[in-house]
This record gives structure tokens, C-alpha cells and sequence, in this order.
């Protein structure tokens, strides 16, 4: 059943009308304009004010600087030009953004422009895999939903690498959806590459859909069991060569004239992928003390407490739970409705992907003990809002039967009353679209209970104000997320425009200390203790500045000989102090030792030209 699954086989759903069953069957001309109008108002809402949260996060944009001064910065994803170590993920967003940079000059704008493009693509992409299976109507409702969902809206204009990332695990979508066809290998492969670069955007994280898109190809393919089997272990091998040509290349790569890969304990990216920034993110330990781990529970910014309800909580909520219950509730009407349906059935397959993704993902962020941040949520909306979309067209075609139209309206009723709850979590914001949301929802679900969709002309008002209702709340809070300016390491959606950890520290540098390094013309102008100050003083000043330690200066790069061989060669002239309150460590405790202090624009700085330490 290609068209309409839930509705087409009368023992479930009873008849469904031709007008219903024909609109997968071409084009019909309302569709290209609607999908212009969904991709230029996605673009719109994506572009716009872009610029607004200058550069964001700091420890994503100094490296993007980097990469628009040197190549290899740009390969390794190094801080900094001089490749002394790479931030704490592979770089794949980072060759984006710093070859936009390139081509358009280093700024906020060009930085987060491929970002907001890679948003728009994942609605088109989204669109067009579920108007393959489900029809135009299904996309267009299930692109809207991604469009409009909050955390999209936040992380589609902000540089951490979730933008690419999500673009990627929908671009996998797709081609395996294209795979079900024919059963083409070459679809598969494209699959596998997608989630392959995934990969190399964040790593594990990734892989979370890969259970999805392997069970809806076993079940779902047009081709005997070992034809698919052999299809999905040759996709398998796509996604090892996509991810592992990079991390072969860095393992080739000379240590020692190739920056350290931070965050890693050995300086390998297979560590960082199945230590810190992987395993121990599920798991905890590694360095990961966020989620469900001791001390941080009770941190919305790093999860709260694990559980089943984790993603309607107070750190998840607001970013992504909105159609989360709708959703939900389509997947299982949807599998119960299609229990019986050939095992080629393009409904129940579209279930399974899109299902399998929201399920595994968000059992997976519920659960995980180690670093979580609300933001990572992004990568559940293009399931939710496939569901979503699958799900309101499928019953709404269906309605003539009793039971399709009960979850339908069960759908709309528990969007409107989880959407009221979640405005309420912000009571100060436009207090009354809740009211005016929790009235729309009565009156729809209401109309729709009572058949008002059997009046001439009444039913298409009907659904017209159902899907305005459902993306009501989501929409009206991504609006206001886009048009706020965020930086930090940890952004929030929302009118408030909240932020954790550290962010665009550029133009809060003191004119005196910006104008110091400026002057010189050493390799680095300076060394600073953690990205986290480093970032700002290389941002503000343009130059070269070494990020001791990497991201929270715990990693062994540069060395303290390394550092005392640079400062012999006259390769750094200053070293600014630490300003964001950790204890010093060796290379400091060297410097203060051997070196001079000064205080310029109230910092203390040290200048490494002058009285070179001894040994």
C-alpha cells in the first residue's frame, strides 16, 4: 500500500475516498508552490538576524579562524593556525564554516551561513522523504515541523556541529527511503557514506539511527533476505570508509608534526570517539560528569536526571517535546493499523524509520549518564516531525472510520494540552497564546469528533486548523528563539535567549590587551590558559593565540618543553594569565617563575620576548 497504509485496506479503516487515494498518484500543482513557500520561509527564519549572536560559541569560531588562515588547521580542525591541538570533535563542520570563510571573508555571517543553508536543506530533504511514501501533504506538514521546532531554530544559526550533523542523518534517511524502490545498492551505499561523514561531524552519536534505517531495509526491500543482507553489510562497509578515511589519515600523519587531538587521552580520534566524546557520554566516567552523573543531576544545563520522562523535563522540554506525544501516539496507531499489511507496505516502512529513530534516540538521551546538553535534542526533531506528518495525514485520510479519527483527535488534544503546559514553563512570555491555543485545540478537536469535516467545504477548513493548531506553540517559540542572539557552550531556545559556559568573549577583551597583541609578529601572539580564554583573545585581535590545554585546559598539549622550546625560538611573545578561575598548572607556574608580570586593560600579562627562563 504506497498511498495511504492506514486508510486503504477496508478491514481497518474502512473505504477510503479517490480524491484521497490519488494524491500520491502525481503532482498536482499546488505542491511546488507550497514547498517554494515552506523552503523560503524556513530560509527566511534561518537568515534571519543571523549574525545576531556574533560568534557563538568562541570555542567552535576560533577554530573556523584557524582553518581560514592555514590548511592544515582546517584539516585537523586545530585552535588555532599554528596546529597545536584540535577541538574535541572531528572537523567536518568546522571545513564548512572556515571554507565559507574563505570564500566570504571571516565574520559571524559567513561562519554560521552554512549552518542555516544546511537547515534548510534538512527540511527539503525531509520534505522529499516523506512525500515518497506518504504523499506532498505528509512532507510539507512534516518539513514544517522540523522547520519550526525550537531547538532547529536555535541550532540552525549557531556553529557547534549538531547543524551538519542532523543535515547528514536526514540526507541517510533519504537515500534509504530511494533504496526501498528498487532495492538499489547504490542508494544503500549513499546511506551509509551520509551517516559515514555523520561521523566526522559527532562521532557515535551519528550511529544512533543506524538501527532505524537497517531495520526498515530488512523488512521493507523489494529483494529476497540474503540479497538484503549482503545490500546492508555492503552499506556497513560505506560507513567505515566515509568515517575512516580521515581518522587512517591522522593516524598515518607523524605525530609530531600534527596537532594533538584533544579531548582524546592518547592522542587518537578513535579514542575520543569511544572514550570522552563517545562511550563515556552514554555511559559516563572519561571526563564526562553531565547527565545522570554525580554532581550534575540536578543541572538542567547538563540533562538532570536520567529516566523515561528525561525528554519532557525541565532541561528537554521546551527544546523539543512539543509534537514529542503526538508523535508517539502516531507510531503506535500507526503499527497497530498496519499489522496486517504486506511486508512491502511504503506506510508501515515510513513508520519504522522515522519511528526507530525517535525511539532509540530518545531512549538513548533519556538514559545516557555522561555529557548531555538540551541542544542535542536537534538530532530527535526530524524523527518526531517525520512521524508527525506520516501519522496526521494517514488518519485524517482514515477519518471515515471510527477508530482513525478518535486518534487523530487524541493527537491534536495532546499536543494542545502539553503545548499549554510547556508555555506555562515561560508564564511571562505571550501569556496568552496558551489560552488562545487550549481554545483553537477544543474547537478542533471538538469539529472533528463531531463530523464537521462532512459539511461541503468544512472538512479542508477543518484540517487547515489542525495542522495551524499542532505548530502553533512550536512555531511561535522558534520565531522567537530565531530572533534572539545566543552564545555560550551550552545554548537554550526561548525568548530569554539563555546560554551556559563560554561564549562570545571577543568584544569584552580590553581594547589595550586586543591592541598588544595586534602589534605583534610572532608565530602565536600569545598563550592562554583553556580555549576558553584563549578563543576570545584570538578572535578580538585576529592572530595566532595557543589554547593551553585545549577546550578546559586539561590536555597535555602543548607539553612544558614543547612550550619552552617555542618560547626559545621567539615564537610566542606573551602569555596571558588565566582568567576563568582554574588552578594553574606547570607551564604557568614556569612562566610566573621566570618571566616578568604586567597588567594591561586588568589582565596580567607576561612577556616572553624579554629575560628567557633558564632551562
Amino acid at each position: 500500500m504506497s498511498t495511504a497504509a492506514v486508510s486503504s485496506d477496508p478491514a481497518r479503516l474502512g473505504p477510503v475516498p479517490a480524491a484521497a487515494r490519488s494524491r500520491t498518484a502525481g503532482r498536482p500543482p499546488w505542491v511546488r508552490p507550497s514547498v517554494a513557500v515552506l523552503l523560503v520561509a524556513t530560509a527566511a527564519l534561518y537568515l534571519w538576524n543571523l549574525s545576531a549572536s556574533g560568534y557563538a560559541n568562541d570555542f567552535y569560531a576560533m577554530a573556523v579562524q584557524a582553518g581560514t588562515k592555514n590548511w592544515e588547521a582546517l584539516f585537523f580542525g586545530s585552535l588555532d593556525p599554528g596546529n597545536v591541538i584540535t577541538v574535541d570533535k572531528p572537523p567536518a563542520s568546522l571545513w564548512l564554516m572556515a571554507l565559507s570563510g574563505r570564500l566570504l571573508g571571516f565574520s559571524s555571517f559567513s561562519m554560521l551561513l552554512p549552518n542555516a543553508l544546511c537547515g534548510v536543506a534538512s527540511v527539503a530533504l525531509l520534505y522529499a522523504a516523506v512525500r515518497r511514501t506518504s504523499g506532498p501533504l505528509a512532507g510539507l506538514i512534516a518539513g514544517a515541523a522540523l522547520a519550526l521546532t525550537p531547538v532547529a531554530a536555535l541550532m540552525f544559526k549557531f556553529n557547534n556541529p549538531d547543524a551538519l550533523l542532523v543535515l547528514l542523518m536526514v540526507a541517510g534517511a533519504y537515500c534509504t527511503v530511494r533504496a526501498l524502490d528498487r532495492a538499489s545498492t547504490g542508494w544503500l551505499l549513499l546511506a551509509g557514506a551520509a551517516l559515514g561523514f555523520g561521523f566526522l561531524t559527532k562521532m557515535l552519536q551519528a550511529f544512533l539511527v543506524l538501527p532505524a534505517f537497517a531495520l526498515v531495509y530488512l523488512v521493507a526491500a523489494p529483494a529476497g533476505l540474503g540479497k538484503r543482507l549482503l545490500q546492508l553489510l555492503g552499506a556497513g562497509v560505506a560507513v567505515v570508509v566515509a568515517a575512516g578515511w580521515w581518522i587512517v589519515a591522522v593516524a598515518l600523519w607523524p605525530t609530531g608534526s600534527r596537532p594533538y587531538i584533544g579531548g582524546s587521552a592518547d592522542n587518537t580520534p578513535l579514542d575520543l570517539a569511544f572514550g570522552y566524546n563517545g562511550l563515556g557520554r552514554i555511559f559516563g566516567g572519561a571526563g564526562n560528569g553531565g547527565g545522570g552523573g554525580a554532581g550534575m543531576s540536578g543541572n538542567t544545563m547538563f540533562g538532570g536526571e536520567t529516566g523515561l520522562l528525561r525528554m519532557f523535563g525541565a532541561s528537554f522540554g521546551l527544546e523539543i517535546s512539543w509534537l514529542l506525544p503526538a508523535a508517539l501516539i502516531a507510531l503506535v496507531a500507526g503499527l497497530w493499523f498496519t499489522r496486517f499489511a504486506p511486508r512491502l507496505d511504503r506506510t508501515r516502512a515510513a513508520l519504522l524509520l522515522w519511528g526507530g529513530w525517535t525511539v532509540v534516540t530518545g531512549v538513548v538521551f533519556s538514559f545516557m549518564s555522561g555529557t548531555i546538553h538540551p541542544y542535542y535534542t536537534v538530532a530527535l526533531a526530524p524523527g518526531i516531525a517525520g512521524l508527525v506528518g506520516i501519522g496526521a495525514v494517514e488518519l485524517w485520510r482514515g477519518r471515515h472510520n471510527f477508530a482513525a479519527r478518535i486518534v487523530l483527535a487524541l493527537m491534536l488534544a495532546a499536543t494542545g494540552v502539553w503545548d499549554f503546559i510547556l508555555l506555562d514553563r515561560t508564564p511571562d512570555w505571550q501569556p496568552w497564546l496558551r489560552w488562545v491555543l487550549l481554545v483553537l485545540t477544543a474547537l478542533v478537536v471538538a469539529g472533528l469528533l463531531f463530523g464537521l469535516d462532512r459539511l461541503r467545504r468544512a472538512g479542508t477548513v477543518l484540517a487547515v486548523a489542525g495542522v495551524i493548531t499542532g505548530l502553533l506553540a512550536p512555531g511561535a517559540y522558534a520565531v522567537v528563539t530565531a530572533g534572539q542572539g545566543h552564545t555560550g557552550s551550552i545554548p537554550t531556545s526561548g525568548p530569554s535567549g539563555n546560554s551556559m559556559g563560554f561564549g562570545d568573549r571577543a568584544g569584552a577583551e580590553s581594547s589595550e590587551l586586543i591592541a598588544l597583541l595586534r602589534q605583534t609578529t610572532t608565530k602565536w601572539s600569545a598563550a592562554s590558559n583553556g580555549s576558553q580564554s584563549a578563543a576570545g583573545l584570538a578572535l578580538g585581535s585576529d592572530t595566532a593565540v595557543i589554547a593551553i590545554g585545549g577546550f578546559n585546559g586539561g590536555d597535555p598539549a602543548p607539553t612544558l618543553d614543547e612550550f619552552k622550546r617555542y618560547v626559545a625560538d621567539g615564537e610566542i611573545t606573551y602569555y596571558v594569565s588565566d582568567r576563568m578561575g582554574r588552578g594553574s598548572g606547570e607551564i604557568e607556574q614556569w612562566v610566573t617563575e621566570n618571566f616578568t608580570a604586567q597588567t594591561v586593560g586588568g589582565t596580567t600579562v607576561y612577556d616572553l620576548t624579554t629575560a628567557a627562563a633558564a632551562g
